[in-house]
């Protein structure tokens, strides 16, 4: 596959500029921009400058407010629900997760639900702002309808990620970042580029029938929940995506289920909604409201350090521990920068030509 590499500067410098001529302020487009970039040096190019001509599309079908009033709506002493009016989830999930620190600071933790919003980028990102305050970080999402539950064929859930980081002394923390389905859609879209099949166990055709082809979602087929199938615990992987959907959308009144408004531009959202937009929900907790941090952060490194001296099925083998390759990605990535596939360069200098700024050149 072709690579254009770009260094972390120019992509952020370029990113920003699309997002400031959608109509965002110099703040949010920074801080969108930030969230985007953050994803591409993980190594998780699914949801990084890849989804930015996504967010172009929506905004000009009008299902993006690039100047919203995101507002608190309800709140306790410990918890709150924000209305994102319509804005771009990169934005609106860190001002959630400021709320959520703000709440942690002084009852110990803080807990916001999230309506009204948009695709919010990678959850890591969200959740780390936590452990910045060295306090334990949640941070999920329910996404469009491309999942079906154990034993279905049509498509209910999204694939709905959850994430929650903890900090570490001397290590890096410990992150952990994924889809509740086998598969997170990220990744047919990367296969679809590559002309690769897909693993069995990811997706499943229109009739119920395991598939290997990563464009059988656009011929009614439909991803499959964690697990895969009742024989390896689809039934587990369907109720964490429940869990997810519930606590973004049923609790905060966004959309849920097969209500939750595409990604896709080309796709209208339902016409009978059952709430506002999508939904997140994020959450802060202060690590001393249970023991003193340093204490608890040099039982965390003994535990890294005891998993990571676990015996392996074979020598050329090694225990992983959860955000341990996006941290490798990303250090790599800092210094030697983000490859891009030709696809995804193509699609972005098609913005520039659009926005009439200067393109990415090879």
């Amino acid at each position: 596959m072709n690579y254009h590499t770009f260094s972390e500067e120019i992509l952020r410098n370029f990113t920003k500029n699309i997002f400031v001529k959608m109509g965002c302020t110099d703040e949010d487009a920074v801080l969108a921009s930030d969230v985007l970039i953050k994803s591409d040096l993980r190594g998780i190019d699914s949801h990084g400058v890849a989804r930015l001509s996504g967010y172009v599309r929506l905004w000009e079908k009008n299902r993006i407010n690039t100047k919203p009033n995101i507002r608190v709506v309800y709140e306790t002493p410990t918890t709150a629900t924000v209305d994102g009016d319509a804005g771009l989830g990169l934005v609106i999930a860190p001002f959630a997760m400021k709320i959520a620190i703000e709440k942690a600071e002084k009852y110990g933790s803080g807990w916001v639900s999230v309506r009204n919003s948009n695709h919010f980028g990678i959850a890591g990102y969200h959740a780390l702002m936590a452990v910045e305050k060295n306090m334990i970080g949640f941070a999920m999402t329910n996404a469009s309808p491309l999942v079906a539950p154990t034993f279905a064929n049509e498509r209910l859930l999204g694939t709905n990620p959850m994430c929650y980081a903890f900090p570490a002394g001397k290590y890096p923390p410990v992150i952990v970042d994924m889809a509740t389905s086998a598969a997170a859609n990220g990744k047919l879209e990367i296969a679809q580029r590559s002309g690769k099949p897909v693993p069995e166990g990811w997706i499943q055709d229109k009739d119920g029938n395991s598939s290997i082809d990563p464009h059988e979602l656009k011929s009614g087929g439909s991803l499959l929940p964690l697990g895969s199938d009742r024989d390896h615990g689809s039934h587990k992987g369907f109720g964490l995506s429940a869990t997810v959907d519930i606590l973004s959308a049923v609790l905060s009144g966004a959309n849920y289920g097969p209500w939750v408004p595409p990604f896709v531009s080309f796709l209208e959202p339902p016409s009978d909604p059952v709430g506002k937009g999508i939904g997140h929900f994020i959450g802060a907790m202060r690590v001393d409201g249970f023991r003193p941090v340093e204490e608890f952060k040099s039982h965390l490194d003994k535990w890294i350090e005891r998993f990571k001296s676990a015996k392996t099925v074979s020598p050329d083998q090694k225990v992983i521990i959860p955000g341990e390759p996006e941290l490798e990605a990303e250090l790599f990535r800092q210094t030697n920068g983000i490859p891009i596939i030709e696809s995804v360069y193509l699609d972005l200098n098609e913005l520039a030509e659009k926005f009439q700024i200067e393109k990415l050149n090879k």
